[in-house]
């Protein structure tokens, strides 16, 4: 008996005695004598001639943990494309995308990894390009910009976005394309219900930001998302490219849920986690700055609650007041409410009924 140097074919001869491994290439006949065991000494006599068997084939051994790449039809339509929105990511851009790419490989899933890049000066288009991805130049600046042209740009039924800070998981979008052949039109990635690393996000958003601006989409816009900010999330392309996105900041990620829902479009979430980013340098968003633009993009897209509920408010407390001062002047401790006051009460009530007035001309513009 003998064995090639690859351990992956044995010979075997019928009729001789049991030849069994020992470490690297020795191999030690049990059935020699023992001056003549050590296949390879000097002197050895070789066992008898015998009639051969045909080779025995065994597969190469793998790994339970490696992930193991499942075929896909490569002239299948592309079903996911992963854009990744890039400006100056040249530590974390090559770990991002294996990681996407290990997902298209391991899950069967035909799909296409695209890098918007914003105008990197580090290198990250070449690193890119190295590493199998596609590279589209957006030349206008901004966070939106960047996804914007990255989608216009995918070639997939289904998008799935994310930063490439690696600080979200690419080699988990399964559930999301579950959800998205389920039917839904966008599948929203919840931080809070995956689980957020010690230090991957900054207090003021885990405890403030976040959660407030997610309680006045859910309040305007009736939206079952509890993580409006999550940057990882997938969506129907034609769906979403319908709704004429057009924000270029970072309140890009507000316009998508906010547009969806007043569309009407299915949303979903799906728990995800958030690790602490690759990055040696600050991350490009601004907390107090991007957080008003988010605010300012909720309250311009909800004129009800800007307008008209207030305006309901300021005319009721209004003519209340006016109505209490017909009477009288009224003493409150130390302090008179006479004819004064109540022309400011009456100013009040017009004011408020101007504000509901204006709500049908605001409506026409941004629909709530």
């Amino acid at each position: 008996m003998s064995a090639c140097p690859a351990f992956s074919v044995w010979w075997v001869r019928v009729g001789a005695p049991p030849v069994h491994w020992c470490k690297g290439l020795r191999l030690v006949n049990r059935g020699a004598p023992r001056s003549n065991r050590g296949v390879g000494t000097r002197g050895a006599r070789e066992p008898p001639e015998s009639p051969r068997r045909p080779l025995v084939s065994y597969p190469p051994r793998v790994s339970a943990s490696a992930p193991v790449p499942v075929p896909v039809d490569e002239t299948a339509p592309i079903e996911l494309s992963i854009v990744m929105p890039c400006l100056n990511e040249s530590e974390t851009l090559a770990t991002c995308i294996r990681h996407a790419l290990t997902f298209l490989a391991t899950s069967g899933v035909v799909g296409e990894v695209i890098i918007a890049d914003n105008g990197s000066t580090d290198g990250s288009q070449q690193i890119a390009l190295d590493e199998g991805a596609r590279v589209v130049n957006v030349p206008e600046k901004g966070y939106g910009a960047a996804l914007i042209g990255g989608i216009a740009a995918a070639h997939g039924t289904y998008v799935a976005m994310g930063d490439a800070d690696d600080s979200y998981d690419f080699e988990g979008p399964g559930p999301f394309v579950d959800e998205l052949r389920k039917g839904a039109d966008l599948v929203m990635g919840n931080r809070f219900r995956g689980g957020i690393e010690p230090g991957a996000m900054p207090p003021l958003h885990k405890y403030l930001g976040n959660p407030v601006l997610s309680l006045v989409g859910r309040l305007f816009f009736n939206a079952p998302v509890k993580d409006f900010h999550c940057g990882l999330r997938a969506f129907r392309r034609d769906s979403i490219t319908a709704l004429s996105l057009r924000t270029t900041g970072m309140e890009f990620a507000s316009e998508m849920v906010v547009k969806a829902s007043l569309s009407g479009l299915h949303i979903v979430e799906v728990p995800t986690t958030l690790r602490k980013d690759g990055r040696s340098r600050p991350p490009h968003l601004r907390s107090w700055r991007d957080g008003w633009r988010h605010l300012r993009f909720l309250m311009l897209y909800s004129p009800r609650w800007v307008f008209f509920y207030p305006g309901l408010l300021l005319t009721a407390l209004g003519l209340i007041a006016t109505a209490v001062l017909l009477a009288g002047p009224v003493s409150i401790g130390e302090f008179g409410l006479d004819i004064g006051t109540m022309l400011y009460a009456a100013a009040i009530a017009v004011v408020g009924y101007l504000s509901r007035a204006v709500l049908p001309a605001v409506e026409g513009l941004c629909p709530a």
